[in-house]
């Protein structure tokens, strides 16, 4: 027997094939046309590399250019608040805009390259290359995990990862909001205490680490239910996202052990 392919489209449109083979006189109408040529995609794992992956180039695009042109912090901080801003948009948006995603990856790559070039001229630059093999590391630790069934999205686990990430997300806010009444770090956990910044960073590269967990698995569902083939660009939108942040924070704790200015 002949392999049919996944695609909804073709497995439609075959027997209409059939039914015309030999007959010379069946025409399907123009509402069957309609409804076989319109069938929406049925998502894959394809889709998602390959938006995932598009995204990811258009960061490094963005980010180089931002770096080479020396754009600077300034434009970096407005083209991270822009893309914050979008972010936010794309996540409460019933239906995923694509246009939207693309240009959140633009400007998240003009912030990451103005920010990297920042850290580059303060710690050496080194410090780039390390955090970009260090979040390609634990990211691809991660994956490794959960494909070999060493980590799974348990009840328990979404829990536990869950509360303990938005716990330390929101002592980060804590930190932010206090800080801008008084001192910068008031809660000591951005730089000013160097071991129990670690230690936060430590943990915040973990637990936002273990969340990709629950994106993977989300994704394995989305495949099997068979949703619509558009929803790729959702799940590559969450995975840039996490993989932004997790850069930034490797990069912050990689400043710790080179000093700082």
């Amino acid at each position: 027997m002949a392999r049919q392919s996944s695609n909804p489209v073709f497995q439609r449109s075959t027997p209409l094939h059939e039914s015309l083979r030999g007959t010379g006189q069946y025409a399907p109408s123009a509402d069957e046309v309609a409804g076989i040529y319109n069938t929406p995609m049925r998502l894959t794992y394809d889709d998602i590399i390959v938006k995932t992956g598009l995204l990811l180039g258009i960061i490094v695009v963005t980010g180089t250019a931002a770096w080479v042109l020396d754009l600077g912090l300034g434009i970096g901080a407005l083209a991270g608040i822009s893309a914050f801003v979008l972010a936010l948009v794309n996540m409460f948006k019933r239906q995923v805009s694509p246009p939207l995603v693309l240009a959140y990856a633009a400007l998240s790559g003009v912030f990451l390259g103005a920010v990297s070039q920042y850290y580059n001229n303060a710690f050496g630059g080194g410090i780039v290359t390390q955090a970009v093999i260090g979040t390609a590391t634990v990211f691809g630790g991660v994956l490794f995990a959960y494909k070999s069934g060493r980590l799974r999205a348990t009840p328990r686990f979404t829990k536990v990862i869950t509360t303990a990430f938005i716990g330390l997300f929101g002592l980060l806010v804590v930190n932010l909001l206090v800080g801008l009444f008084g001192d910068g770090d008031a809660l000591g956990i951005r730089g000013d205490n160097l071991p129990l910044s670690i230690l936060f960073s430590l943990a915040f590269i973990t637990f936002g680490a273990l969340t990709f967990v629950l994106d993977f698995d989300q994704a394995e569902r989305m495949v099997e239910a068979g949703v619509d083939g558009r929803e790729s660009w959702r799940i590559a939108f969450g995975l840039v996202v996490g993989l932004v942040w997790l850069y930034l924070e490797v990069l912050r704790l990689l400043s710790y052990f080179q000093g700082r200015d």
